[in-house]
């Protein structure tokens, strides 16, 4: 009886230590789960990672998995894509069922989750998911993909003028694309897309299309832009020149064509953030033959007209004040009162060079009256002169919603008293040219030009303020002087002018400072003799206003 006790326990402790050292074995050995679960999980990860390569290598068909993948993440371009496996299954056969949600994060803070389902087969080379398009989404056909799309509301907002008419409105445009890499003869195509648009392009010649090309070598660039209309006028289909496509795309462009400003820049940057506030989205699959079917989605409410200052009879007259030199002239109206821009006009020639009244360029003589009587009334009064001068609205930077340039405002004005290194920018002079004109007709403070109707100009770098007598007075004598007897004596059609006249030396650049019935005027030439410009531009001004 004893011995089979012995015998009993000691069978029971090898039953014991054989279980304890399987336990061991499972616990500090596991080998990685090769089934169709980690296969699936495996092409979650790549898929979430956005590495549409190496999903593609764990399906049956890893060149048209690559592809629909690559499409589909190129188009969808989520911040973040997470993708969870689901309910994954294997089955006897060497096959395996599993599902997927995929959530979408997009950079403008929503997402888009759906759900697909997959299968899985074990091949001799392991588990492969079994490629499908609906991998990706449900119904997703052959060749198809999805898509995240900017969705603006309509109607689109119009940016309109002084009497409420609309200055600038969303019309279809025609962008003329030549890609030098889709042609074998770049300089042919050049030449034959110039000729194509002579009828309604005389001006995009071969040499300009050619620099276009030059200064993005490789790189596809818009010969030009028009509108449908224009498009009839062509004899030829620009499409048919190698290497050139038409792109279908959206532009606020002026409803009068016949009108052209600097000011364009500014109003479409302020209409285009009002459609960016408004702005919807939707994702979309999309497919060989169908129609884009929406998926998901938000759209926001139409955004609100942008009312502006813009007299449309002014801005016709400035613009045909500026073509009267042959060399950079700029001119913009405002209302003496307010401040408000009517208009604001340049030729090709200054245009070309990039001037607009943000910037900031030598005035030379044309302030020395008023820098003369600053120095005088900062002495009387203990003042600073750069106190004086931002009352004036010369020593003080302007951002003018709808006019100025994104984030850069008025070119910073330089200031000397004593020298001709003193630079302003064309807003800087029109904001002395409004204070001279409310200060001679009573009012007694200066005010900022403005264009966008509610909007207030940002001032920056100093205060305006009060104007007295002491300080305007001397220099709205010099500007009667100037008017009467001066350099601005010969010009005709002007009763009432009062102006500043002067130029950076014989190079230039000159300036014209002018209040009239009602209006300020200022012109910015430059090039040799460009204070005579600059009295020319003023003169065509005066006799067709």
């Amino acid at each position: 009886m004893g011995t089979r006790v012995k015998w009993a326990a000691l069978a029971a402790c090898v039953v014991l230590i054989c279980a304890a050292a399987f336990g061991i074995k499972e616990l500090v050995s596991q080998t990685p789960d090769t089934g169709a679960k980690a296969t699936a999980n495996e092409f979650a990860a790549a898929w979430g990672r956005q590495d549409a390569a190496a999903a593609a290598k764990l399906t049956t068909a890893p060149g048209q998995a690559g592809e629909a993948l690559t499409q589909t993440l190129q188009a969808m371009n989520a911040r973040e894509v997470d993708v969870a496996v689901e309910k994954p299954v294997e089955y006897s056969d060497g096959t395996a069922s599993f599902s997927l949600r995929t959530t979408w994060k997009f950079d403008s803070d929503h997402t888009f989750t759906s759900n697909s389902s997959g299968a899985a087969r074990h091949l001799s080379t392991g588990w492969k998911i079994t490629w499908e398009p609906s991998v990706i989404y449900p119904g997703l056909p052959v060749g198809g993909n999805l898509r995240e799309i900017r969705t603006d509301a309509t109607p689109a907002p119009t940016v309109n003028s002084r009497s409420g008419k609309p200055l600038m409105y969303l019309q279809p445009v025609n962008e003329i694309v030549l890609d030098p890499s889709q042609t074998r003869d770049v300089n042919a195509s050049a030449k034959a897309l110039a000729t194509t648009l002579a009828p309604i392009a005389p001006l995009v010649t071969t040499s300009v299309i050619g620099e276009k090309l030059a200064a993005t070598p490789g790189k596809p660039i818009t010969a030009v832009t028009l509108r449908n209309s224009d498009m009839g006028v062509l004899t030829s289909d620009p499409a048919s020149v190698p290497g050139v496509t038409v792109r279908k795309a959206g532009m606020l462009v002026m409803a009068d064509r016949r009108l052209s400003s600097p000011l364009e820049s500014g109003l479409t940057n302020y209409w285009q953030a009002i459609r960016n506030a408004t702005a919807g989205w939707q994702v979309q699959m999309v497919g060989p033959g169908m129609a884009p079917q929406r998926l998901a989605g938000e759209q926001g409410p139409p955004g609100p007209n942008v009312p502006t200052s813009v007299d449309q009879g002014v801005q016709l007259t400035l613009g045909d004040a500026a073509v009267e030199v042959g060399q950079p002239a700029t001119i913009m109206a405002l209302d003496a009162k307010s401040g408000a821009i009517l208009g604001a006009a340049q030729n090709t020639y200054a245009a070309e060079r990039g001037n607009n009244p943000d910037a900031a360029y030598p005035v030379g003589s044309t302030l020395d009256p008023v820098l003369a009587a600053v120095d005088r009334s900062a002495r009387a009064n203990q003042e600073t002169p750069d106190s004086v001068l931002d009352r004036l609205g010369l020593g003080v930077q302007f951002t003018v919603p709808g006019a100025s340039a994104p984030a850069t405002g008025t070119g910073v004005a330089t200031i000397d008293l004593r020298s001709a290194a003193t630079q302003m920018s064309m807003t800087n002079m029109a904001a002395l040219g409004v204070a001279m004109a409310r200060s001679a007709s009573g009012t007694a403070d200066s005010v900022a030009p403005y264009v966008v109707d509610g909007v207030p100009t940002k001032v920056a770098g100093g205060r305006l303020g009060g104007l007295n007598p002491d300080l305007t007075g001397p220099i709205w004598d010099a500007m009667t002087t100037t008017a009467k007897t001066g350099d601005a004596s010969d010009l005709t059609n002007d009763p009432g002018l009062r102006a500043l006249v002067g130029t950076n030396g014989p190079d230039g650049p000159g300036w014209f400072v002018g209040v009239q019935g009602g209006k300020v005027v200022v012109i910015y030439t430059e090039g040799p003799k460009s204070g005579t410009a600059a009295l020319q531009v003023a003169q065509k001004y005066f006799r067709i206003q």
